[in-house]
């Protein structure tokens, strides 16, 4: 009798470890699942730096360009042109960017016979060209055009011959910079010459 009482006992206690032994492995399964969530994220991650890759391409395809504005900068030479023009003559005179070295100098009276065509715009283009040679010769290849009319208590406005200049210039093969109007402008009025009546003749 002490037997079967003990197998009775022993009987219970296998049924109780079994649904036990499901719980322990219940977590496992649950465990799983989320291992195998886990996996697409880490394949995600390798996927993100193949973007880059493909686009690499394109950065060594933007560089040439910068290339040639450097050499052509390098190769420039730049000069700096200034031009009077009145209603009587156009003056050109041609200097380093310091403006302390005069290259070339060219005037409308050098050009014409006539004291009346100084002034005018053929003049103006005789001496362009050859202030242009000049400075073709000493390899200047570009010229910053600065224009003065008389100024002060005379005209303010520049003579016929310094468009004709500017044009000139740019046709001619030397590349034109800056145009600078640097007509000296008084601020306060400047006095004209003469009295109270006037100039005498």
């Amino acid at each position: 009798m002490a037997e079967e009482k003990k197998e009775k006992k022993a009987a219970p206690e296998s049924k109780q470890k079994k649904p036990a032994e499901k719980r322990k492995d219940a977590p496992k399964a649950e465990e799983k699942p989320e291992a195998k969530e886990e996996k697409p994220v880490a394949s995600e991650a390798p996927a993100a730096p193949a973007a880059p890759v493909e686009g690499a391409p394109a950065a060594p395809a933007m560089a040439p360009p910068a290339a040639p504005a450097a050499s052509e900068r390098r190769q420039m030479r730049w000069a700096v042109a200034h031009v009077y023009s009145s209603k009587n003559d156009t003056i050109i005179t041609v200097t380093d960017i310091s403006g302390a070295e005069t290259i070339a100098k060219a005037s409308g009276g050098m050009m014409v016979k006539s004291d009346r065509e100084e002034g005018r715009p053929y003049a103006a283009m005789q001496s362009a060209a050859k202030i242009v040679n000049e400075c073709k010769n000493r390899g200047i290849t570009g010229l910053h055009i600065k224009i003065r009319a008389p100024g002060g208590h005379g005209a303010k406005t520049p003579g016929g011959g310094a468009q004709a200049v500017v044009r000139s210039i740019a046709r001619m093969g030397i590349r034109v910079g800056k145009i600078e109007d640097v007509t000296p402008v008084p601020t306060d009025t400047t006095k004209r010459p003469g009295g109270r009546r006037g100039r005498r003749v």
